[in-house]
């Protein structure tokens, strides 16, 4: 077993994601990280493909050890991510082959330990495993409002990644949600995250934030986890699709943007319940105020 893998860019991907996909057999993974523009592409295949992946596209290759498996088992054996006591989260790494193997294992066990959802997210697939700190500051303000909300809550995850935040939102109690994502790659990961996880409902769309589906339909719960930029762009957007005293999980906010978010959230009414500060991120809940 070998490893094949590529540094590239977003316009590398966007011109050759259709045969990089039929090429892969839709195994390989995108990973990406925050604030950084080079997306790295990998894919765990026998020597011939790798042979077949470097002529196609270049990058490189390398062999996988023998017991790169029991590796990758030993690795998983870490503590979980915990959301509160109802959520705990585990995170695989490795190989596109392997993380599939051991998620859809782990998912098994999810209505095992009682009171307690068991999540796994494959680590790199698309940003939002967990481990980030605005991802973990949205899952625990998401895990605290939804203790009060009523049975059938509503929620619409923008920017929704590895659609973690979905996929804890069912796990919380809600009965309805829609998952965006301006990324077809990070919508087909997110799906295939929730039938890892056996859980079903999840509307996934390829859509832009700005531009959310269904305009008219309100929720009881928005969730964002992007640039503070887009967030006050699409503020008075999303406001007009949250219930009357619903709220907004808004995170992926630098500390230095802090007071420019702020200040349009009082702007468009919308009252701030809870502030999340981690290192140079801040999180941020907010409560849509009566209209006058």
């Amino acid at each position: 077993m070998h490893i094949w893998q590529k540094f590239v860019t977003a316009e590398w991907l966007a011109r050759n994601e259709w045969q990089l996909d039929s090429t892969t057999s839709g195994r390989h993974a995108v990973i990406r990280w925050p604030h950084r523009k080079r997306i790295l592409i990998e894919c765990s295949c026998s020597h011939g493909e790798a042979l077949r992946l470097l002529k196609t596209f270049g990058g490189a290759f390398h062999p996988l050890p023998p017991d790169w498996l029991e590796q990758l088992a030993r690795q998983e054996k870490k503590k979980p991510l915990t959301i509160g006591k109802r959520l705990a989260i585990t995170h695989v790494g490795g190989s596109s082959l392997a993380r599939r193997s051991l998620a859809k294992e782990a998912a098994s066990r999810q209505l095992r330990r009682r009171g307690t959802f068991h999540l796994v997210i494959p680590a790199g697939a698309a940003f939002g495993t967990g481990d980030h700190a605005t991802t973990a500051m949205s899952l625990r303000l998401l895990e605290e409002v939804s203790r009060k909300m009523e049975t059938g809550w509503s929620l619409v995850d923008l920017g929704t990644g590895s659609g973690i935040l979905a996929l804890a939102a069912k796990c919380f109690g809600a009965k309805e949600f829609v998952a965006l994502d301006n990324d077809g790659q990070a919508i087909r990961i997110a799906k295939q995250n929730a039938r890892n996880n056996k859980i079903r409902g999840i509307k996934f769309h390829v859509r832009d934030a700005l531009r959310p589906k269904n305009r008219h339909k309100k929720f009881d719960l928005i969730t964002a986890n992007l640039f503070s930029d887009l967030l006050i762009k699409a503020l008075p957007t999303w406001r007009r699709q949250l219930k009357q005293k619903g709220h907004m999980i808004l995170s992926g906010v630098l500390r230095e943007q802090e007071s420019q978010l702020l200040r349009a959230l009082r702007y468009h009414r919308l009252s701030i319940l809870k502030i999340r500060r981690r290192g140079k991120w801040i999180t941020l809940l907010a409560e849509q105020l009566r209209r006058s």
